[in-house]
């Protein structure tokens, strides 16, 4: 994270028991409240999958405590989204924000594909036999630049007023640092690049960071032909393949042309919430158990 440090006051934390680290929270503090990392896509508890629910429980009201003893009246947690879980992972969350009293801020919706249930609606099956008509070519490459200046920065700017979260020298540094975890896919039309999308990849699942294409890709199939490559032949191999969230304005809207263009490739939705606790709250785990 150490990337952007200038943007955040980092507050990040590391949960031991019995001396021996359990649990990190990436986290950053704004005034009287720290935030499960705003500068980190995904956020919450980092914990091994085989951590029992009474040491899940035990190590949030651990840190509420801290955080109560350190004059921090909130806590806002992101939950990470289910597929990025291990399936055995003992996840409490939900019932925490019960016990705890939180306050649900904020909910995003993923589009996510099942790789083994992945289907094609009519617009995207034609929309790659256009990219296939027009004779496009998709390329992994390690240099963000072309897709960077060339398509994302216009269109984010033409549509949208608004910038890469990541700049192309960020994008670049993190790459070095997981030049097997961060993947560059350009689609090229004539030897000229029309289309790309940034892939985070994990053990399980494929992530869409960036997606965008020039302002002719309705009409080259672009998009479609290059997602329907990562489907069937770069991806096939995981559990799932995130396409990213289409929410808008802190998740209050949805970019409906957006969700439907990636339903089309048979996603489904999936949530992310976003919890507020008050750190005076944590007296309520008192005598939890009976």
């Amino acid at each position: 994270m150490d990337y952007h440090n200038d943007r955040f006051q980092d507050f990040s934390l590391m949960i031991y028991k019995d001396e021996k680290l359990i649990a990190l929270m990436p986290a950053n503090k704004v005034d009287d409240c720290v935030y499960s990392h705003q500068g980190l896509t995904y956020g919450g508890f980092i914990y091994k999958s085989d951590l029992k629910s009474e040491d899940v429980i035990n190590l949030l009201k651990a840190v509420l405590n801290y955080l109560l003893d350190n004059k921090i009246k909130t806590l806002e947690l992101k939950e990470l989204p289910i597929v990025f879980l291990e399936s055995q992972t003992n996840n409490p969350l939900a019932y925490l924000c019960f016990k705890l009293k939180a306050q649900l801020v904020r909910v995003d919706m993923h589009s996510v594909v099942d790789l083994k249930f992945k289907a094609y609606n009519r617009s995207r099956k034609n929309g790659y036999k256009r990219g296939q008509k027009n004779n496009l070519v998709v390329k992994e490459v390690n240099d963000f630049e072309d897709f960077w200046n060339k398509i994302l920065i216009p269109n984010l700017d033409n549509k949208h007023d608004v910038k890469p979260v990541h700049s192309l020298e960020e994008i670049q540094l993190l790459k070095t640092k997981f030049p097997n975890k961060i993947r560059q896919f350009n689609v090229y039309h004539n030897n000229i690049i029309v289309a790309g999308t940034t892939i985070f990849e994990t053990k399980h699942v494929a992530h869409s960071q960036y997606i965008s294409g020039n302002a002719d890709k309705n009409t080259l199939g672009s998009l479609d032909f290059l997602h329907h490559h990562l489907l069937e032949d770069v991806f096939a191999s995981k559990s799932y393949f995130n396409f990213g969230i289409s929410n808008l304005k802190q998740g209050q809207n949805i970019n409906q042309g957006l969700l439907y263009w990636k339903e089309g490739f048979g996603s489904h939705s999936i949530t992310q919430s976003f919890y507020k606790f008050d750190t005076v709250n944590v007296k309520l785990l008192n005598d939890l158990y009976i």
